[in-house]
Formats: structure tokens, sequence, C-alpha cells
């Protein structure tokens, strides 16, 4: 199945190639790589100490007039469910080594206040920006967007 898929975006990115677009053929050998990589890269297997399984609560304070604070719930299996100051969205962590992709899907549209709106679209920013994580005793810390984040793992 696999070869098939990768044997048909070659093809694809050849026949692109004759008809001069250059950057189709890199495009068709990066899907290539990627759908030969895919099924070798086990999120729960790529980085043992990545706490996989656990729910972490952002370690900031409450928002003035909340009480809610962030939450990262992530399975075993890399899918995670965020709640954010107001809102929620369901993602993927994909962790290789030290390095670290979060893919958001769409998220809620629950009705809050605009600073708290605020809050989500930066918090989904520094996500979608994080390319590093590291844990720091208790603490999952991702890294290499506009700020670090860091989030407590709970001990219950």
């Amino acid at each position: 199945m696999i070869r098939r898929r990768v044997s048909s975006l070659l093809r694809s990115a050849a026949s692109s190639a004759r008809s001069g677009g250059a950057a189709a053929v890199l495009a068709g050998v990066a899907l290539a790589g990627a759908a030969l990589l895919a099924p070798a890269i086990d999120p729960a297997r790529a980085q043992a100490a990545f706490p996989y399984g656990q729910e972490l609560r952002m370690d900031t304070d409450p928002m003035k007039g909340s009480k809610k604070i962030p939450v990262i719930d992530i399975a075993d299996n890399g899918l995670a469910e965020i709640e954010l100051w107001c809102n929620a969205v369901k993602a993927r962590l994909i962790v290789v080594g030290d390095t670290v992709t979060v893919l958001t899907g769409p998220r809620t549209e629950r009705q809050c206040p605009p600073e708290r709106a605020r809050g989500d679209d930066e918090m989904l920013a520094a996500l979608g920006q994080t390319t590093h994580w590291r844990v720091a005793d208790d603490l999952l810390v991702l890294s290499g967007g506009p700020r670090e984040l860091r989030f407590r793992m709970q001990r219950n």
C-alpha cells in the first residue's frame, strides 16, 4: 500500500517536472519521504520521557475574574485535547527526539470576554510555533515559539 502511494507520488512529481514544475518535484519527493517514514514514527516510542497519557495544567495564574487555567490532556498515541482560556481544540503532538510539532484542529466557538479570546489566539499561535520540548522537574516546557509554554504534570 505504501509503496503504491509513494510510486504514485513520484510519478506525479515526474509528470510535473516535465511540465516545468520544480517546486512540485520537491513537494512530491518530500511527500514520498513522509509516506515512507509515517508508519515508522510511533509517537509513544519516539521519546520515552515525553509525558504521554497525562493531563498537564499550564503553569500560570488564572486570568482576572476566572478560575480557569489551560490544560493539555495528551493520550498515549499523541492525540490531545487542549482546553484554552475560553475555547478548546483537539490536536496531535508529533514527537521525535527533543523536537515536537503541535497540529491543532478547529476550536470550539464558546462566547467569552475579549481578553480570554485573545489569550486563546496567543496560546494557539505559540503552540503552532513550538519546535522543542524538555521536561524539567514536573514541568513540560515547550519552546521555539514567541515564548516558552510551561505545563505542570498533575500528580494525583
